[in-house]
């Protein structure tokens, strides 16, 4: 899973190279016949490896143990691809949320967006989300712009490295992550208390808005607590891809600071 924070995928005929623990788990946990085989670094000896590779083995995916300078030029030279590199059909996934909490190794960090229309900010926000290690975006199926051609351009690769996963009902969700131990914590400019105040340590959900619109009602009453960004300036609001990298990369902050273990490589 996202050991530096992030795994991916490179483009490859009608299949394509998908990286990194996280995404190579959960695509063999979703859908092992998709997997064509998975690449590993011969020198990696350790547990999650072993479990990953135990997977694949159980589910009859070859693998195929490969000196780092090939895993580098599959994940296409700049991909931090952990010494998991996989060879999938290119066709479309499907990703549950238990199917992402269910193979983490590290206290969840999920960002979730509410309303998104623009696919340009979609495609913006899951590399942000890669960057960050995020472990998955979530956004509702209706009034949101989805996963389109656009988003997965703009994206560069992160569509694939982190799970997007798309539901019916947002505030359903969010209740189902409660459920589960995650804090799930709104980005609100009414909120009194800022980020940097804000315990970002524990499993968590960050919830963005649309620009403009921000939370729904009913998103925002969801919620465990509310944070906003403090703003010096004079505009009144960030694209919602900097405000995603701000909120993210400031949990990441804290948990270092706070030594909340983070997968290695």
């Amino acid at each position: 899973m996202n050991a530096t924070g992030a795994s991916g995928s490179a483009a490859v005929a009608d299949t394509r190279f998908i990286y990194g623990f996280h995404a190579v788990n959960a695509r063999l946990r979703q859908s092992a016949g998709s997997v064509e085989e998975i690449y590993f670094a011969a020198g990696r000896r350790d547990a999650r490896a072993h479990d990953l590779l135990k997977l694949a083995q159980a589910h009859g995916v070859r693998v195929i143990a490969t000196d780092p300078a090939r895993l580098d030029g599959m994940a296409g030279g700049g991909g931090r691809h952990q010494g998991i590199v996989a060879r999938v059909g290119a066709g479309p996934r499907h990703v549950t949320l238990d199917d992402v909490l269910d193979t983490l190794d590290e206290p969840a960090l999920l960002l979730v967006l509410d309303g998104v229309q623009d696919p340009h900010n979609l495609g913006a926000c899951l590399r942000v989300a890669d960057a960050a290690g995020a472990h998955a975006v979530v956004a509702p199926k209706d009034r949101a712009v989805g996963l389109n051609a656009t988003a997965v351009k703009v994206a560069c690769g992160a569509a694939d490295s982190v799970p997007y996963i798309t539901v019916t009902n947002l505030a359903r969700a969010l209740r189902q992550m409660q459920e589960r131990g995650l804090w799930t914590v709104g980005a609100d400019a009414g909120a009194e208390e800022d980020i940097y105040n804000t315990d970002l340590t524990s499993p968590l959900a960050l919830v963005l808005g649309a620009e403009g619109d921000g939370l729904r009602r009913l998103t925002r009453e969801t919620c465990d607590a509310l944070t906003r960004i403090p703003m010096r300036g004079s505009v009144e609001s960030l694209n919602v891809s900097v405000a995603s990298g701000l909120c993210l990369f400031e949990a990441r902050r804290q948990r270092s600071a706070a030594g909340v273990s983070r997968q290695g490589t």
